[in-house]
């Protein structure tokens, strides 16, 4: 099993993290990994992506060229999302925030209302937990069973008042996709 993956999103939404998570998720779970941030020099606005590969294999490059599942966090992400997906693939749509499709009537579009789903476990930020959720469901690539123990070595001790409300956010997305 070798799933390839492209976060995008902008600034300040936790792509980066989010793509952190999910490799050192897979870790726990015996997976190989290879994950490549890109952000834009702006602290929060700019853009963010991450280039993640999960494989029970070795991963013989690290390149995310052809993703076999996109997430797109939002609006202006579109257009490379439609780009960097393989035929065939699965893009994971922010439907909070984006609301015209990918053009891509050969790819499985999942919406997922990421910011709604946050916002009404309380923090926006949890968004892209939300998000991770629905792509283990969807995908199985990552299981997430480990994934109390990943947060906290994840999160400093100050900030573990966090993890149960990022458990619940993860559960959510896997709900918002079943």
């Amino acid at each position: 099993m070798t799933e390839k993956t492209f976060m995008a999103g902008f600034g300040g939404q936790g792509v980066i993290s989010l793509g952190q998570l999910w490799v050192y998720s897979a870790m726990k779970e015996g997976l190989k990994v290879t994950f490549f941030p890109f952000y834009g020099a702006e602290k929060r606005g700019g853009i963010a992506r991450a280039s993640v590969i999960v494989s029970s294999e070795e991963i013989t490059s690290p390149l995310v060229t052809s993703a076999d599942s996109v997430v797109v966090m939002n609006q202006d992400s579109v257009e490379i999302a439609e780009k960097v997906c393989k035929e065939g693939g699965t893009i994971f749509v922010n439907s909070s925030l984006i609301k015209t499709d990918p053009s891509r009537p050969d790819a499985k579009i999942i919406h997922v209302p990421c910011n709604d789903i946050a916002l009404k476990l309380g923090d926006i930020r949890v968004a892209n937990m939300v998000m991770m959720g629905a792509l283990s469901a969807v995908t199985g690539a990552v299981r997430l069973d480990k994934f109390e123990a990943v947060l906290k070595s994840f999160f400093p001790a100050n900030k573990h008042s966090l993890i149960a409300i990022n458990i619940e956010a993860v559960e959510e997305g896997k709900k918002a996709v079943s």
